[in-house]
């Protein structure tokens, strides 16, 4: 797909590209990661963009995206005030906000790897130690793909991913339910190829 594809095919009403990847990006590919996200929103007038606010590619995606419209950047925390000093998006939805017990799809999808199971119960039975705050991160990756009730489902997710260990951690666990929930991805094996269009 090309760039020019991708535009005609997704820059239209409510469609929303999840753009967001790795915490650790090669340090000679974080500008392109910002010009990516500077790219399409120059480029398009309906698509919005969503983040899950993390330090990394996250963050790179987001300061291209901002610098044109910010608001056209929605972010999904795992809880109130993650990240609050980096957070430039127009639109934050916490965690914190949404109803888990009468979600039960969020809780269902976010249990795409059973190792996790027993912690993501842990969290929506409102338990909150250090090791039962894991499941948010995994459950506000889960809800950046498929939405809730309030906020739309995911149109399209842009990666930057870990080429060597692929579809690993948080990065790995959204990729999943996209897969699962038939959101078209790219990694930056595909979109590099856009910034020389």
């Amino acid at each position: 797909m090309t760039l020019k594809e991708f535009i005609t095919q997704y820059d239209k009403e409510g469609s929303v590209v999840l753009m967001e990847g790795k915490r650790i990006v090669l340090e000679a590919e974080q500008e392109k990661l910002t010009k990516l996200g500077e790219l399409l929103a120059k480029r398009t007038k309906l698509m919005k963009f969503r983040s899950g606010n993390a330090a990394g590619s996250d963050h790179y995606f987001s300061l291209g995206v901002v610098s044109v419209d910010n608001k056209r950047l929605q972010v999904i925390t795992p809880y109130t005030g993650h990240r609050k000093k980096t957070n430039q998006a127009y639109e934050t939805v916490s965690l914190d906000n949404i109803d888990m017990a009468s979600d039960h799809e969020i809780v269902y999808q976010s249990k795409i790897d059973k190792k996790n199971n027993k912690l993501i119960d842990r969290y929506v039975s409102g338990e909150r130690d250090r090791f039962a705050i894991k499941a948010a991160y995994l459950i506000r990756d889960t809800v950046k793909a498929i939405g809730t009730d309030e906020i739309g489902p995911a149109t399209f997710g842009l990666f930057y991913d870990d080429l060597e260990n692929p579809l690993a951690g948080g990065t790995g666990h959204t990729m999943k339910v996209c897969k699962e929930n038939d959101i078209p991805i790219l990694n930056q094996e595909a979109w590099f190829k856009w910034l020389e269009e």
